[in-house]
C-alpha cells in the first residue's frame, strides 16, 4: 500500500467535498446517557427487502464504539435551521444534546426533532473501510417530516436547497 502525501489528501479532500450531501445524526441512549456522532455519508435505498441504509464511521471515532452496543440507534436526517444542531452534536467538548428537542424510542433510540427524516434502526454489519467502517443498519421504523427541507453539506459549508 502506497503512502499519500499531505498534498495529495488535501486535494481528495477538496474533490470529496464538492459532492453534496445530507447530514444525519446518530444517537441512542447509552447506559441511560444519550450518545450521538454527526456524518455526512450517510446513504439510503441500499436495499428495499429488508429496508437497509449505510454510513462510514472513522476509525478514531470515540463515540462509535459506545453507540454500537445500542440495541437500536435513531438516525435524524437534519433540516435546513438545524446547523447549529449538526455542530453541536458532533462538539467533541459541548454537551452535545444541551437544549436540544429529543424523542426516545423505548429501545433507546434517539431522534432529533425537527429533522427530515427520522430512522430507528438496527445495526446490521461493520465492515473495516481504509480509516473507516461502512455501517450496514436495517430500517425498524421511519418518520417523515413533509414541512421541512433537508440540511446540505458541500464545499465544507452547510447549504440549502434552492427553490
Amino acid at each position: 500500500m502506497t503512502q499519500t502525501t499531505v498534498e495529495e489528501t488535501a486535494a481528495i479532500k477538496a474533490a470529496f467535498a464538492q459532492f453534496p450531501s445530507g447530514v444525519a445524526a446518530f444517537s441512542a441512549m447509552v447506559d441511560f446517557t444519550p450518545e450521538a456522532l454527526v456524518a455526512s455519508s450517510f446513504t439510503v435505498g441500499v436495499s428495499l427487502e429488508p429496508p437497509l441504509v449505510m454510513f462510514a464511521v472513522q476509525n478514531s471515532s470515540t463515540t462509535w464504539p459506545k453507540l454500537r452496543q445500542a440495541q437500536r440507534l435513531g438516525v435524524s436526517v437534519l433540516a435546513e435551521g438545524q446547523e447549529g444542531a449538526a455542530l453541536q452534536l458532533a462538539s467533541k467538548t459541548r454537551d452535545r444534546f444541551a437544549g436540544l428537542d429529543t424523542s426516545v424510542s423505548d429501545s433507546g433510540a434517539v431522534l432529533i426533532d425537527g429533522a427530515v427524516l427520522g430512522f430507528e434502526c438496527e445495526v446490521v454489519s461493520e465492515t473495516p473501510a481504509g480509516d473507516h467502517a461502512i455501517v450496514v443498519l436495517e430500517v425498524k421504523a421511519t418518520t417523515i417530516n413533509h414541512e421541512s427541507k433537508p440540511l446540505i453539506y458541500h464545499g465544507a459549508a452547510f447549504r440549502q436547497l434552492a427553490a
